[in-house]
Formats: C-alpha cells, sequence, structure tokens
C-alpha cells in the first residue's frame, strides 16, 4: 500500500480507502444491499491488516450502523487509523430530514463519536450540502466551533457537483473536497482539481466504481433488492452504466480486473489524495486495495477510454 498526503492537513492516507456506506446494512433502505455484521468486521479488518488507514463513513448510512462496525473494528488501533464520517441527513426526527445548524452539528458530532468509540473526528464532512448554504458560507461556522473545541481535526465537504466544491474553497476553509470521480464521471478533474491543488485541498474519490457498475459484474438482467439505490434507477440509466461497463472491459488483463483498472486510473491522478470504494467482504477489499500497487494504466489504455467516451460507449 502505498500513502499521500490529504492536503493541507499533513495527514498520510493510504491511496485506497475503505468506503463504508455498503456495510450500513439495508435495514433502512439507502444501501447497497443487505449485509452480514460478522462479514463487514472481517472486511475492515482485512483492510486495516493490508495497510488501509483511512476509513470513510457517514453518520446517515444504516442510520448508524456503519459507524457502528467501523468503531468495533478498528478499536485498540485508534491513533493509527484516520476516520472521516458525514453529517447533514438527520435521521434522529421523524420524518428524517436535512440539518446543518451549528447546534445539530455538535450533537451529531458527538453520537458518532460513541459510536465510532473515540472523543474526535480525524474529517468531519458536511453530506451532500445544498448549494444555497454553501454560497452564504454560514454552513461553515458550526465546523470553524467543532474544531477549536477539539471535536473534530479538519473539515470538508462531500459532494456531487464540483461548483459546489468551487464554493466551498470560497466561502470556507475545507481540508478536502469528497466528490464524485470515475472513469465514467470525470468532469471533476478539471477546474475542481486545479482549484484544490492550488489551495492545498485534498481530494478524496467517492462513487470510484460508479455505484459497483465498474466491477463488470452486472448485466442487463442484473437485479437489486428495494432499498438497494440501484433498484430506483432508470433503465435506461441502468442500461447504459451495464453498456459501458461492457466496452471497459478491455481494460481487463491476466493481472488486473475491470474494478483495479477503474481504481489505477483514478489514482494515476496526482491530485487525488486517496479513492473510496465500497467494500462488504475480505475479497472486495483485497481486490481493491491491490490497486495501489498495480502499474498504471499505459497511453493505449487511456487513448481507448477517451475514445469510449467520444464514441458514447456506442
Amino acid at each position: 500500500m502505498k500513502y499521500r498526503t490529504l492536503g493541507k492537513t499533513g495527514l498520510k492516507v493510504s491511496e485506497v480507502g475503505f468506503g463504508a456506506w455498503g456495510i450500513g446494512g439495508n435495514a433502512y433502505g439507502n444501501s447497497y444491499g443487505p449485509t452480514d455484521d460478522k462479514t463487514s468486521l472481517e472486511a475492515v479488518e482485512k483492510a486495516l491488516e493490508l495497510g488501509c488507514n483511512f476509513f470513510d463513513t457517514a453518520d446517515a448510512y444504516g442510520h448508524g450502523h456503519s459507524e457502528d462496525l467501523i468503531g468495533q473494528a478498528l478499536k485498540g488501533c485508534r491513533d493509527d487509523v484516520i476516520i472521516a464520517t458525514k453529517v447533514g441527513a438527520d435521521f434522529y426526527h421523524d420524518p428524517p430530514r436535512m440539518s446543518f445548524g451549528p447546534d445539530y452539528l455538535s450533537f451529531a458530532v458527538d453520537k458518532s463519536c460513541e459510536r465510532l468509540q473515540t472523543n474526535y473526528v480525524d474529517l468531519y464532512q458536511l453530506h451532500n450540502p445544498p448549494i444555497q448554504l454553501l454560497r452564504s458560507g454560514k454552513i461553515f461556522e458550526g465546523l470553524e466551533r467543532l474544531v477549536e473545541s477539539g471535536k473534530i481535526r479538519h473539515y470538508g465537504v462531500s459532494i456531487h457537483d464540483p461548483e459546489e466544491g468551487l464554493l466551498a474553497m470560497k466561502n470556507g476553509r475545507p481540508a478536502a473536497i469528497q466528490v464524485v470521480f470515475n472513469i465514467l464521471r470525470q468532469e471533476a478533474r478539471n477546474k475542481l482539481f486545479q482549484i484544490a491543488v492550488a489551495n492545498n485541498v485534498g481530494i478524496i474519490a467517492r462513487e470510484p466504481l460508479s455505484n459497483g457498475f465498474l466491477t463488470g459484474k452486472f448485466n442487463a438482467d442484473s437485479a437489486f433488492p428495494k432499498g438497494d439505490i440501484r433498484f430506483n434507477f432508470p433503465r435506461d440509466y441502468f442500461h447504459a452504466l451495464i453498456k459501458a461497463a461492457h466496452q471497459l472491459k478491455i481494460l481487463e488483463t491476466k493481472s488486473r480486473t475491470l474494478a483495479q483498472a477503474s481504481l489505477r486510473f483514478i489514482l494515476d491522478h496526482k491530485e487525488v489524495s486517496t479513492v473510496i470504494p465500497g467494500a462488504k467482504s475480505t475479497q472486495q477489499i483485497e481486490e481493491d486495495l491491490q490497486a495501489s500497487d498495480i502499474p498504471s494504466l499505459t497511453g493505449e489504455d487511456l487513448l481507448r477510454i477517451r475514445i469510449l467516451r467520444e464514441q458514447g460507449f456506442a
């Protein structure tokens, strides 16, 4: 496992981190299907054993269940790991709502710390905050207070639209920006990456395997259970992802899988501090973490990707 510096934090993070959305389970939907806690704990422990030191979760994943599991698995090695979690999806009230006020942030971080069995969070991230709040900048005041109190070491934002990351850097002082970036969605790598590097802000690549489709393990007959976010994907979008993954299987070789090639593509961008594929088993984490040690994609590989993108994966 190789390591990179997470922006201005100075923290050395494993190039491939552990994305803990999936292990939150399917009890409350918004998931990646059913899980087994024993298997999930084994996956986290295997990641740690193989050199992964960056674990990214959120309080919303399984309404705290993902954090619970991370806390259990990492108990006793807190000083050796970097824990990132997220806030904003208030599931404590019925119905659930979005909440980013300073009082709520203080309440939620305490709850997260209880589940994570720690007294501080290394990186506390706003979870898909509305763009109007990022424009005002007031959303960051509560986070600054948490840094001053010692409850969090650094803060960041987890976003979809690169424009949201630009606003966060303009109106706040995020240490890291977690943004969707993968072979199929590359819009973040232009202006956002450039400005982040200029401001010494770390980039965390989320959804690196495009919700699992870039594993190449699904086909047109694949089905997902209710609660799995992919259950509600429009059929044309679902088939487009299947088609793209099928075309990208040209990246598979005897020494790497499509998933590993997809992760390597991201790691070949020096602006990225870490990539966080989701994993629910030791087999998945072993495959994912190997991407740190395989050779970079060749110029021919990159040309093939570019041509396929230009052709719309037709």
